[in-house]
């Protein structure tokens, strides 16, 4: 046996590495043991209240309901319904399916244990090409529908033509092999040359509303783009008028084409024009890709996130939220995107129902397309594009992030997984602080914490961020901010009467934003009156000096009695305090209400000479007030858009029978928005800041004190106790948060106060 022996080199370097293995080992328990504990998801406080099953009641559908309603109504021989998405015009289509409200009264009824639960139903809208109408039907009951029953006549009072209906999946396959058959084909070489089209590069087509100019129209302008990242900013100066009015595609026509600001009537005359040179070509070169949202720098560090310390303070269940004081239901609907039922504070109901109703555009070119284009986005469908949320970005990273589903143009119910976020947030600023400088030194404040719940809906070109927020002053936000992409037409003579150069050949169309909501505002019970406040200078003598005289504001408080008075118009100035009120008081003798304060007003309305302007009466409004019907459930419908000169639901007709709003269930229906003129820093995308509009519900005598003031959120404390935990949990961050890692809390504001005793 040979005996080997270790180089005294190598025995070195081995005791060397032992030892630092030990000083590593070291450090790493000593950093481990450091860190504060992960934050829990966990809830560590009981919730203030329980959920409520019975807000089942205006969930939107499941997929297995979804499902029955379908199986059913395929089962009816006589309706011959198809679900395929390449059903033709002139075949019946089922185009939507979506949650039926029972009855307010019935709901009510139910919610308050005083009746029975309300039958669970559906709507259905069935585009019956082949009898040129189009019907509603209820179906249910949902569980296991036995019966439907035509319900169009009882909605909209009137029939509703096959051309109200909105362009399907299957009519925009049409449209394709049209235009590929029809003008595709036939100018190779015009496209070639002045839009670079080949075997590689096409052009996209961006449809205008509304079709046509008259009632029975169906024809639409379509303006094409380059196929490219933002493509709504990317005109090419190419524009084609087409009617689809038939319901057979083969009696489908061009009726007018746009060429580089020249029209033409056919394709064979623009063909001609550009052979022959009588017609100024435009000339193909390569565009610079500035409508890519792609980053210019790369990232260096992430932003601000939000975490919570103690697990989240809301829950959900099934369509049910708790958040502290407040409790509420909510839905999504395919056409007007969010609601938010039986909504709560402290046990008693505030609202009925606050939803959006419609969202609109109207705007200015020298183009074709744009000329007339007024978009009704309900009629395409606001809640139909709300699609994923992206974590971090659309809501904060710890959002609780939520499933829907949907049924619209589709042959099945689609999911679409984490399209509604809710989350508790700080807004950045007290929610109510003071500091008590000149006596008796204290602070006393309070973070604003507010429950969001949001959704996006990106339809076409522009992207629109919804949200209701709840305050624990007992307030209720609602609001949008516009983001996306503006629509802009090629630049010609004249065009900048109507915008802004934003590229090069490139017009940013001017365009207004008008938003409507439905805030049905219960107040202590369903018999409440329409209050404004205002006020005025009055001319006073001074008690004391009675030969003296001051101007001093006086309160100027009205009721309005009838629907006709609560229609303020957009163009009248209106009180700055408007209410829903009870008859009940507040500790102090005045009615308990709800204000109603309206912000970021949109100007100026398209004049009511305009035959569309039926279609939008609603918009004249500021605020209108009408006492509640449950046939007067929106200010809008889907039909308004492809039937804009005699729609199916003209808003104004609430307000024309001008019935009592004195002791009635009241609806107020509230217009925001903001007029758009594009600029260049809207290119490649149109910011949130300062593109919003909304209205603010809040408690105005409604309690008799800031209801806030019992929030533990509340941070109290005087010199010498600013670093006790008892009225101030900032104090106790550092003791008893969670990572990540924090300062600690210190205070050092009273060092500078004034005081009097200094002083004598």
């Amino acid at each position: 046996m040979v005996e080997g022996k270790m180089n005294p080199l190598a025995k070195w370097a081995l005791v060397l590495f032992a030892l630092l293995s030990i000083i590593l080992n070291i450090v790493l328990i000593g950093i481990h043991s450091s860190r504060a504990p992960k934050c829990s998801r966990e809830r560590i406080h009981p919730l203030q209240g329980r959920h409520d099953d019975r807000t089942l009641v205006f969930a939107d559908l499941t997929r297995e309901e979804y499902m029955k309603v379908q199986q059913y109504l395929l089962k009816q021989k006589d309706l011959a319904i198809s679900t395929s998405q390449i059903t033709k015009p002139s075949e019946n289509f089922l185009f939507l399916i979506e949650l039926s409200l029972p009855k307010k009264a019935e709901v009510l009824a139910y919610l308050d244990e005083k009746g029975s639960k309300p039958v669970r139903e559906a709507t259905a809208v069935v585009f019956h090409g082949a009898k040129s109408y189009i019907k509603e039907y209820v179906v249910g009951p949902l569980d296991n529908p036995t019966y439907h029953r035509d319900v169009t006549k009882e909605r909209y009072q009137v029939d509703v033509p096959i051309n109200a209906r909105p362009v399907t999946i299957g009519e925009y396959a049409l449209f394709f092999s049209f235009f590929e058959t029809e003008i595709f084909s036939k100018l190779e070489k015009l496209l070639r040359e002045s839009f670079g089209v080949d075997k590689k590069k096409t052009l996209n087509g961006f449809e205008q509303m509304p079709r046509g100019v008259r009632s029975g129209d169906r024809k639409t302008w379509v303006s094409f783009f380059r196929d490219m990242s933002g493509m709504y900013i990317h005109p090419v100066g190419f524009e084609i008028l087409l009617n689809h009015e038939s319901l057979n595609m083969s009696q489908w026509r061009i009726e007018k084409l746009l060429y580089n600001g020249k029209y033409f009537d056919s394709v064979e005359e623009l063909q001609r024009a550009y052979d022959n040179g009588s017609v100024k070509k435009i000339v193909y070169k390569e565009s610079p890709d500035y409508g890519s949202l792609k980053p210019r720098s790369k990232p260096l560090q992430i932003g601000p996130q939000q975490f919570y310390a103690e697990g989240a303070r809301y829950s959900i269940n099934n369509n049910h939220v708790l958040y502290l004081d407040w409790s509420f239901a909510f839905g999504l609907s395919s056409l007007t995107g969010m609601k938010v039922f039986d909504v709560r504070f402290k046990g008693e109901r505030i609202a009925y129902e606050l939803s959006v109703q419609e969202a609109m555009s109207v705007y200015g070119s020298v183009t074709p397309g744009m000329i007339i284009t007024k978009f009704l986005d309900s009629s395409i469908g606001i809640g139909r594009f709300a699609h994923e949320l992206v974590r971090g970005v659309d809501c904060p990273y710890e959002a609780t992030y939520v499933d829907t589903y949907r049924y619209i143009d589709v042959p099945l119910p689609v999911r679409f997984r984490n399209s509604i976020c809710i989350f508790e947030h700080n807004m950045g600023q007290p929610l109510r602080r003071h500091f008590a400088d000149f006596f008796h030194n204290n602070f006393g404040g309070m973070a604003n914490s507010a429950l969001v719940f949001r959704t996006i809906t990106a339809i076409g070109n522009y992207d629109y961020m919804w949200d209701f927020i709840f305050y624990q002053s007992g307030s209720v936000e609602v609001k949008v901010h516009a983001t996306g992409y503006i629509s802009s037409s090629y630049l010609l003579p004249g065009s900048k009467k109507h915008g802004h150069q934003v590229a090069e050949n490139v017009l940013g169309n001017i365009h207004t934003h008008f938003v409507n909501f439905k805030v049905d505002l219960d107040v202590l019970g369903v018999k409440n009156v329409f209050q404004t406040k205002d006020m005025e200078y009055m001319n006073v003598s001074l008690p004391w000096m009675p030969d003296h005289y001051a101007m001093i504001p006086k309160l100027v408080e009205k009721q309005l009695k009838t629907e006709k008075e609560a229609a303020l118009r957009y163009d009248t100035k209106t009180p700055r305090y408007l209410h829903i009120a009870s008859n009940k008081t507040n500790r102090w003798g005045h009615q308990r209400s709800y204000r109603l304060q309206v912000y970021s007003f949109a100007g100026d309305h398209l004049p009511e000479s305009e035959a569309e302007e039926k279609a939008m009466s609603w918009a004249r409004y500021k605020v209108a007030v009408t006492k509640h019907k449950d046939v007067e459930q929106t200010s809008s419908s889907l039909y308004s858009q492809n039937n804009i000169w005699t729609p199916a639901v003209d808003f104004s007709k609430y307000i024309e029978d001008n019935e009592s709003i004195e002791d009635e269930d009241l609806v107020a229906w509230v217009t925001t928005g903001f007029l758009h003129i594009p600029h260049a820093e809207d290119i490649p995308n149109t910011v949130t800041v300062g593109n919003g509009g909304g209205v603010l519900l809040r408690p105005h005598n409604y309690f008799d004190e800031d209801p806030s003031i019992h929030s533990a959120d509340s941070v109290y404390f005087e010199p010498g106790s600013e670093d006790s935990c008892e009225h101030n949990r900032m104090a106790c961050l550092t003791r008893d948060t969670c990572s990540p890692n924090l300062e600690p809390f210190s205070y050092h504001g009273f060092n500078g106060v004034m005081n009097f005793n200094d002083w004598n």
